[in-house]
């Protein structure tokens, strides 16, 4: 029987990461305790550290500002598509 694949919240790798982080276990040890895989774990740990840059680089405020000129941009998109479909609705009426 197959197992049901396993969706994992921010929170919950977050403190695994944090606990593979602090090197008090093995990676068994904290894979064990968290029911989840060894190479998971491992995983969890290589993103965090990867991402701790960009914690210090200060780049965080910049990148959420580019992510909402994509956002307006994406919804100034949408509305002028929204229009040329009704548009296109109303020829298709007549």
């Amino acid at each position: 029987m197959a197992r049901k694949r396993r969706r994992f919240m921010a929170e919950f790798k977050k403190r695994v990461a944090l606990e593979a982080l602090r090197e008090r276990d093995t990676v068994q040890a904290i894979a064990a305790r968290f029911e989840v895989h060894p190479n998971q774990v491992s995983a969890w740990k290589r993103q965090a550290v990867e991402s701790l840059g960009e914690v210090f680089s200060g780049s965080g405020p910049k990148r959420g500002a580019e992510q909402q000129a994509t956002i307006r941009d994406l919804h100034a998109k949408i509305g002028e598509l929204t229009v040329e479909r009704d548009f296109f609705l109303r020829g298709l009426e007549r």
